[in-house]
């Protein structure tokens, strides 16, 4: 896989995910840092791209924001059940029944084996083993079994040592394709980068609409066409764009 070309600006429409795409994967959601200048970057970008700039992410829209200050003009949280536009209004999906369930289980898994991090995140549950790799065969069956408590309104998503319970027929393949449905979206070229599973729906939806996904980090089956190494990559790529 080669690395992407870079775009003309006048074009293309970019979607990025936030964590191992925009900042390092840290041991914990909340101990990653943003490098200095990224924020500047993106603004740069959302002008350069008429606003055609969204960071798609499986984390809550409060997160992203914290962190980014809304210099991204659009924001998808927990993998398309909660977005924000350049006007603030925030649209949110409805709990899913049986979450109640499955946050119990999942808590008693946190409480059995401390080293696994529980993430609420309100619509969604992710169980991290990051700092504990002999526990991920535990919390897979505890995520298991908190989905079959939940029953069909929820689904399983996989991603680097974590397992998340999120709305089922919600993804971020959806999310973008209903975005580009819309302006300033529409009638442009999607490009997503993303370096998780949680990514490859996008990177699907971007292909089929004429698009491509850029998978970042280490090479693996992926429906991504083309690849960068690391997140400074990702820095230096989006910064050719902004001087493209």
């Amino acid at each position: 896989m080669n690395a992407p070309p870079v775009p003309d600006p006048a074009r293309c429409a970019l979607f990025l995910d936030f964590d191992g795409v925009l900042v390092d994967i840290a041991p914990r959601p909340d101990a990653v840092q943003v490098a200095p200048g990224i924020l500047a970057l993106l603004r740069r970008l959302a002008a350069c791209l008429h606003g055609r700039l969204a960071v798609v992410s499986g984390r809550p829209l409060a997160e992203i924001d914290h962190f980014l200050q809304r210099a991204a003009p659009h924001a998808v949280g927990l993998h398309g059940a909660e977005r924000r536009g350049p006007d603030g209004v925030l649209s949110r999906a409805l709990p899913a029944p049986g979450l109640e369930k499955a946050r119990h289980i999942l808590q008693q898994a946190a409480s059995d084996h401390p080293a696994l991090l529980l993430e609420d995140k309100g619509l969604a549950l992710a169980l991290h083993w990051r700092t504990a790799p002999e526990l991920g065969a535990s919390a897979l069956q505890a995520a298991t079994r908190a989905q079959a408590a939940a029953g069909n309104d929820m689904a399983l998503q996989p991603g680097k040592m974590v397992i998340e319970l999120k709305p089922a027929r919600i993804n971020k393949g959806s999310a973008l394709t209903d975005l580009m449905a819309r302006a300033p979206f529409a009638g442009t070229t999607p490009i997503m980068l993303g370096d998780d599973l949680t990514d490859e729906t996008a990177f699907r939806a971007a292909a089929g609409l004429g698009g491509a996904g850029v998978l970042v980090g280490p090479l693996r089956e992926t429906a991504a066409e083309y690849c960068l190494p690391d997140v400074a990559a990702v820095h230096d790529w989006l910064s050719a764009l902004t001087n493209s």
